[in-house]
């Protein structure tokens, strides 16, 4: 791996939002100035809900690919959307070097693979430009410990600028989403209790509870019926753990459509 001057990039965990994200003027602002406040990354490893795949892939490095548009039944504008960040395949290269001998299967180079909306939709308002190179990689199981030993063997990517990002969201159970309530209703009592338990854990640095969160958190069927949106989260604490920044620092806070779209940064 090619060790380059950078600053050490933090580690992200954000909620990412469907694509209608992008008309919420306050999330929008949030992530926004979230990024304002981030050094700027030499290229982004996002890991999103939206892509569980073994053997662990990763998305396209040698021609620009479609954005995936994994979502159905919105109007046509939100499959019209583009973000041509540049491809990163030094940094692919990097991923393969730190993970290929630890993984069964090892990595799967995946060039027709695109963005998908757990990816791009955030990253349009972070980095509106579209300048930052990003690969994404996909995460092979939703076995906690697991994900989490990936994200510690990914921390040195860290001193090279890489900023790692983990995309879910802190409560996901689309049965609580309903659009004619208008995305500032009152959260279900089952959202709110486990963002506070998520808040009070990741402020901690409490791993064994979030890893186990299904026996240790309230309302945890209820919150994530499926787990795919809470485990990018084992890749980011992984990583923190690793380089022993493991108390997480709420920046986003709040519900949209009584779903939790805490966000974590690990400095």
């Amino acid at each position: 791996m090619k060790t380059l001057p950078a600053v050490r990039t933090p580690i992200l965990y954000l909620s990412h939002g469907a694509p209608p994200l992008a008309d919420d003027a306050r999330w929008t602002a949030e992530l926004a100035g979230w990024s304002q406040d981030l050094p700027r990354p030499r290229d982004v490893l996002m890991i999103s809900a939206h892509w569980e795949n073994a053997p662990l892939s990763l998305s396209a490095t040698r021609t620009p690919q479609p954005l995936v548009y994994d979502f159905w039944g919105f109007p046509q504008k939100y499959y019209e959307v583009t973000y041509d960040a540049p491809q990163a395949p030094a940094l692919a290269d990097d991923v393969e070097a730190l993970l290929g001998a630890q993984v069964h299967g090892g990595v799967h180079r995946d060039e027709t693979r695109g963005l998908d909306h757990g990816a791009y939709v955030p990253l349009k308002e972070m980095f509106s430009e579209a300048d930052v190179p990003v690969l994404q990689m996909s995460m092979p199981t939703l076995e906690p410990r697991d994900l989490f030993e990936l994200g510690r063997r990914l921390a040195p990517l860290r001193d090279q600028g890489t900023l790692i990002v983990g995309s879910g969201f802190t409560t996901h159970n689309l049965a609580w989403f309903d659009p004619r309530k208008g995305p500032d209703t009152t959260p279900p009592a089952a959202s709110a209790e486990f963002d506070q338990w998520a808040a009070e854990a990741l402020a901690a640095g409490d791993v064994d509870a979030v890893l186990d969160f299904e026996h240790r958190a309230p309302a945890a069927r209820e919150a994530h019926p499926r787990t795919e949106h809470w485990a990018p989260l084992y890749l980011a604490l992984g990583a923190a753990e690793a380089s022993g920044d493991l108390a997480g620092r709420s920046t986003v806070e709040g519900f949209w459509f009584g779903l939790s779209k805490r966000s974590w940064q690990f400095d």
